[in-house]
C-alpha cells in the first residue's frame, strides 16, 4: 500500500471515529427519516406497501413501480378520481412518500426520443406535485460519444425539468447511476443545471463500488446537492455483484449513513432493494425488515452485523 493511500486511510477511520462520536454524543437516539423503495415489493397491492411500512417503523416510502408498473401515472390509485384518498391513505399510517421516481433518462441525442424522455419526466412530475412529494428521479444513464456533449446534455435536460418542477413544488434529483457515479462528473453536471430545483439523488452503493469512492470525499463534494439517497449492500459474485442482507456484504452502508447524518442531511434513508431486476433476491418480507431493524440499532447506537471497512 503506498504512503499517500495509508494516509487517506487513517485520515478516513480518525473522521469516522469523531463522527460517531458527534453523532452520539450525549443522545442515545438519532433521529432519522428511513424509508424503502417499492422496487423491492414488486407483488404488492398499495395497502399492504402502507401497512408494512406502518408495522416495521417506517416513516417514509419511496415509488417506484405497483403491482409490476412502472408507470406510475396510470395506476389506478392515483388517478384524478382517488389520488385524495391516496394522499389519506398515506397520512392515516404516519407516513409520507419521500420521491417518485421515474426511468427518465438525460442522455439521449436523439431529438425526438430525447423530446419523449422530457415528457415522461414531466409526467412524473406531475403526478409528485398532485401527491405533495419533494423529489422526482430522473437518470444521467449512459455516457455515448464525446463525454461532454454527454453532459451538456444531461444538464441541459435536468435545467428544463428544474424550471418545470420549480413551478409544482418539486425538486427534480438525478441518480448517481450508470455511467455517472463519480463526483467529479456528477458536479460538472449539477453545477451546469445551475438550479435550485435540481438536486442529487445519492445511491451509495454505485459511487463506492462503480464510483471507486469512499463516502466521505462523496459526500464532500456533493453533499451540498443530496435531497434523497438509495442504500443497499453487495458482495462480490461471478458475474459483478450480488446483493446480501444490510451489513452482511462489503459496503460500508453504516459509515455512508453516519457520514450522510452528520453533514446535515435531512432527507430519507432509503433501502433500494432490487427484487424487480433480480427476482433470485430474498424475499421483501425479510429483506425490507431486516433494513428496518439494521436502521433501529443505527438510530440506538447499538452494533450492526457488518463485514464493511
Amino acid at each position: 500500500m503506498d504512503l499517500t493511500r495509508r494516509r487517506f486511510l487513517q485520515s478516513t477511520a480518525v473522521a469516522v471515529a469523531a463522527l460517531r462520536s458527534d453523532l452520539f454524543a450525549g443522545t442515545r437516539h438519532l433521529n432519522l427519516t428511513v424509508g424503502f423503495s417499492t422496487l423491492g415489493c414488486p407483488a404488492w397491492e398499495w395497502p399492504k406497501v402502507l401497512d408494512f411500512a406502518q408495522t416495521h417503523n417506517f416513516s417514509a416510502i419511496e415509488l417506484r413501480g405497483l403491482q409490476g408498473s412502472m408507470d406510475l401515472p396510470t395506476r389506478p390509485e392515483f388517478q384524478p378520481d382517488r389520488i385524495a384518498q391516496s394522499r389519506r391513505d398515506v397520512a392515516a399510517k404516519n407516513l409520507r412518500i419521500a420521491c417518485v421516481s421515474s426511468s427518465a433518462y438525460m442522455h439521449e441525442a436523439d431529438p425526438d426520443k430525447r423530446k419523449q424522455q422530457i415528457a415522461d419526466a414531466k409526467r412524473f412530475i406531475d403526478l409528485a406535485s398532485a401527491l405533495g412529494v419533494p423529489n422526482v428521479r430522473v437518470f444521467g444513464n449512459k455516457i455515448e460519444g464525446p463525454k461532454d456533449q454527454v453532459i451538456a446534455r444531461v444538464a441541459s435536460g435536468l435545467q428544463e425539468l428544474g424550471v418545470y418542477a420549480g413551478e409544482r413544488g418539486v425538486t427534480v434529483i438525478v441518480e448517481s447511476h450508470g455511467d455517472f457515479t463519480d463526483s467529479p462528473t456528477l458536479l460538472d453536471i449539477l453545477t451546469r443545471a445551475d438550479s435550485p430545483h435540481v438536486g442529487l439523488l445519492w445511491d451509495a452503493h454505485h459511487t463506492f463500488v462503480d464510483g471507486k469512492e469512499e463516502p466521505e470525499v462523496t459526500v464532500q463534494k456533493l453533499g451540498k446537492y443530496i435531497r434523497h439517497t438509495h442504500l443497499k449492500d453487495s458482495v462480490p459474485s461471478a458475474d459483478g455483484r450480488h446483493y446480501v442482507l444490510t451489513g452482511r456484504g462489503d459496503v460500508p452502508v453504516r459509515r455512508q449513513i453516519e457520514i450522510l447524518a452528520a453533514s446535515g442531511y435531512k432527507g430519507c434513508f432509503t433501502f433500494e432493494w432490487e427484487k424487480v431486476w433480480h427476482p433470485d433476491l430474498e424475499e421483501p418480507e425479510i429483506a425490507i425488515a431486516d433494513y428496518a431493524d439494521f436502521m433501529r440499532k443505527v438510530q440506538a447506537g447499538e452494533p450492526t452485523p457488518s463485514k464493511a471497512s
